[in-house]
């Protein structure tokens, strides 16, 4: 299985044989088991897989953010640089700069003690080391950039104050706003209704094309992923079960889990 897109560029991304286990008391439990997959410049990747598939530790594996008692073996490159094995030193000085996360849960990543503006603000000063002024009218105008409505104002309230589709808006800017070259979405919108949800995964896919971000969507829903992503890659029980251009995977699926995923989302005829 080829693990590259068809260019002639060097991709961005170079994942190779990436394997996560996880020790319990005397035990060791695989939960990846080599994953290889190349993302380019620009691109957007989709991974999928049921419940369980590894999804989510994989996204996790790449930002240093795998749980304790994790190992982690297998290379990830990011315009040249280990990610695997990395120092947090490493990873602090990546994120906003090469990379950013987009979390399911809003929450996760915005601190409920500081407001909306403040956050963004920080987040800009710790990577392009601008004033506190200069860097609170960038985080007005990121925050305008995502649609969110009198954005001056909304930027001195707090993530409680901001509804949900709102709060997932707050977190695109910050995660765009330092203009990184990888963004990792995981599940970004399942929490949202579903028009919130079409809103939102718009506003990603303008903002990465506005930007020039390569963009690794992690979803378990088939239908948001084909829309969005070029290729897609079926992760089944921590390995790789297809991997290919998205509508060839979708209309040829040579997996047994991608025939399952594909037939789940397929309506079902009406008695």
């Amino acid at each position: 299985m080829n693990p590259a897109p068809e260019s002639g560029e060097p991709p961005l991304l170079a994942v190779r044989d990436l394997s996560l286990t996880l020790a319990t008391g005397r035990r060791a439990t695989p939960l990846l088991t080599g994953v290889s997959f190349d993302l380019a410049a620009g691109e957007p990747l989709g991974i999928v897989g049921a419940s369980g598939a590894g999804k989510s530790l994989l996204a996790r594996a790449l930002l240093g953010l795998a749980p304790s008692g994790a190992r982690v073996t297998g290379s990830a490159l990011l315009s040249g640089r280990q990610l695997i094995g990395a120092g947090r030193r490493t990873h602090q000085d990546l994120w906003g700069r090469r990379m950013a996360f987009v979390p399911q849960d809003a929450l996760a990543v915005l601190n409920p003690v500081y407001t909306v503006g403040d956050q963004l603000a920080a987040a800009i000063r710790s990577v392009r080391g601008l004033g506190r002024r200069e860097a609170q009218r960038v985080a007005v105008a990121a925050l305008d950039r995502v649609g969110i409505a009198d954005a001056r104002r909304r930027a001195r309230s707090y993530p409680h104050e901001f509804s949900g589709g709102m709060r997932q808006r707050a977190v695109i800017a910050m995660a765009l706003v330092n203009e990184p070259r990888l963004v990792v979405a995981d599940e970004p919108t399942t929490a949202l209704d579903p028009t919130v949800q079409r809103h939102v995964l718009t506003l990603l896919d303008t903002l990465r094309e506005a930007t020039g971000a390569a963009l690794l969507l992690i979803s378990h829903d088939l239908p948001v992923v084909a829309e969005r992503a070029s290729r897609m890659l079926v992760l089944d029980r921590g390995r790789v079960a297809e991997h290919g251009p998205t509508e060839e995977v979708l209309t040829t699926p040579r997996a047994a889990t991608t025939r399952r995923l594909v037939a789940a989302t397929r309506p079902r005829p009406r008695p």
